[in-house]
């Protein structure tokens, strides 16, 4: 597809522009079960638009989405976008504090759920006044005084008349929160469409191509990699609910997936499965596997296809597209786009010079090119742009040519097989058990590649709280991926003059004997 001109780059006009052009031309395929194609898409979400206008719900309305991943992710997402509502992506993992604050803090007029999550949303509702609506998708769905997402399908299929604009904010999507409450990234029309551009066009996307999917549809990568790039560059989404090891390549097979991207520790654990006579048998061409697998090339040839992991970036903006890079350079990240500027900086915004590691900066080039700011924190908008430089939290260097290294996280972050978790989230609902004092969250090593999380407890004094208590404790309160893995009890942290944690001496301790592992001791987490 063409560029479209600056002022068009929305994404109603995106897939309007695309649904004239293309048709009935499968553009989903989800599960191998449903083929939509882009007319139908764009039908479907000019019906959607259409039934949120008819419901008060129109131009700056949040909505908020936690659905898994189905077609009518897309039609609730479209269908925003054409009338300038804004979408609030939710992890369906998420419940209770921490699920309210997203909602609230987001201003979420309107939520849209899965009949599933019913009983969670039902123990936060009674403290959410500003949401009017709430619609359910799925089985039993409009009971309990919700109203059934389908009845949006009802109305018209013309294209609303809504006048919205490529500045205007799209979606807020939520951060884990590395360094206190989450934040909510604006994300403008523009800046879908040029990191869609920048990802797609880095993986020389095209109408060819089949470009598959487990990823969750509330994660930017799921959205702008693969159903948004395959949007701008005519290609077909192949869209599956979740990653299995197991089943992972026959989807690839059944969908004729010719591109693929994996997060965390997918590509070490279909590394690590055993071997197959038709392990190359699919037509993948390019995978974007980050972290890559332990065995990069041994991966490569086992499976015949080639492995793309010279990228990074985040939800508050792209850094370098993905891109293949002749010959390999160890640990790089690549090469800054076009459209931003990276510099690598020390603690007092000193730029630094190639080979020294510090923090990595960025600003773009060109208007909207990436997050237009939090959401109601213009202080901690105004502190990550310090110095008229986005400030990433992570630490690299640069080599003489101009490519970026990732060294390490200077934030507080935990990223357990594709989740980023919050330190700071964690520390927060193990603080509220009545018998710890204090505690810190801390990322252990994992043997599949990434973190696991560890929490270092201090209890009040007399009081006695076993493992198990504690995560069952946590279980209730946090998301599945979350809850720690290794939990340790000692009599104090140890911390600087001005009492603040140094979590630093407790990753290069290790693990103590005595520190419980849940895994080790057979606890089942429930996912529910």
């Amino acid at each position: 597809m063409k560029e479209l001109p600056v002022k068009e780059r929305t994404l109603g006009r995106l897939l309007e522009a695309q649904a004239t052009m293309h048709g009935d031309r499968a553009f989903l395929d989800f599960k191998g079960e449903e083929e939509i194609s882009y007319r139908r898409l764009n039908e479907r979400a000019n019906r959607f638009a259409n039934g949120f206008l008819a419901r008060g719900i129109g131009k700056d309305s949040k909505v908020a989405l936690m659905l898994p991943n189905c077609p009518e992710y897309l039609y609730c997402w479209f269908g925003l976008a054409k009338i300038g509502a804004v979408m609030v992506p939710v992890n369906t993992a998420h419940k209770g504090e921490l699920l309210a604050y997203i909602l609230d803090q987001s201003d979420a007029e309107a939520v849209i759920l899965d009949a599933a999550y019913l009983t969670r949303w039902r123990e936060i509702e009674s403290g959410l006044k500003k949401v009017k609506r709430i619609w359910t998708h799925g089985a039993f769905a409009g009971e309990s005084g919700a109203g059934a997402l389908a009845e949006l399908n009802e109305s018209s299929g013309e294209a609303p008349r809504v006048e919205v604009g490529h500045s205007d904010p799209m979606s807020i999507l939520f951060t884990s929160g590395t360094t206190g409450p989450s934040k909510g990234v604006v994300m403008s029309h523009h800046y879908y469409y040029h990191a869609a551009r920048a990802i797609g066009g880095g993986m020389n996307d095209g109408p060819a191509d089949a470009l598959y999917t487990c990823l969750p549809l509330f994660h930017v990568n799921a959205q702008v990699c693969t159903v948004l790039a395959a949007l701008v560059f005519d290609a077909r989404v192949a869209m599956y609910e979740h990653f299995s090891a197991t089943t992972f390549w026959n989807e690839i097979r059944r969908s004729r997936a010719t591109v693929f991207l994996a997060l965390g520790a997918m590509g070490n654990i279909l590394a690590k499965a055993p071997r197959r006579d038709d392990d190359a048998d699919h037509e993948v061409r390019l995978a974007m596997v980050v972290p890559p697998p332990e065995d990069l090339e041994g991966f490569e040839s086992r499976f015949g296809l080639r492995v793309v992991y010279e990228t990074f970036g985040m939800t508050e903006g792209v850094v370098t597209p993905p891109e293949i890079i002749e010959p390999r350079r160890p640990g790089c990240c690549g090469r800054p786009a076009a459209a931003t500027e990276v510099r690598i900086v020390d603690d007092d915004d000193n730029a630094l010079g190639p080979g020294d590691t510090g923090e990595i900066v960025i600003r773009p080039r060109e208007p909207y090119t990436m997050m237009s700011g939090y959401y109601k924190m213009p202080d901690a908008t105004l502190a990550a742009f310090r110095n008229l430089w986005f400030h990433t939290g992570d630490l690299g260097w640069m080599d003489e040519d101009g490519f970026l290294y990732f060294v390490g996280r200077k934030k507080e972050a935990i990223r357990r097989r594709g989740e980023n978790i919050s330190a700071f989230e964690v520390e927060r609902i193990v603080n509220q058990h009545p018998a710890v004092l204090e505690s810190a969250a801390i990322a252990a090593p994992s043997e599949l590649g990434e973190d696991e999380v560890k929490i270092v407890v201090v209890l009040k004094e007399g009081e006695r709280l076993s493992p198990e208590d504690l995560i069952r404790f946590c279980e209730r309160r946090m998301a599945y991926f979350m809850v720690p893995r290794y939990v340790e009890y000692r009599e104090a942290l140890p911390k600087t003059p001005t009492q603040r944690v140094e979590k630093y001496k407790l990753r290069q301790e290790g693990h103590r004997p005595e520190t419980w592992d849940r895994e080790r001791a057979g606890y089942q987490l429930e996912r529910a």
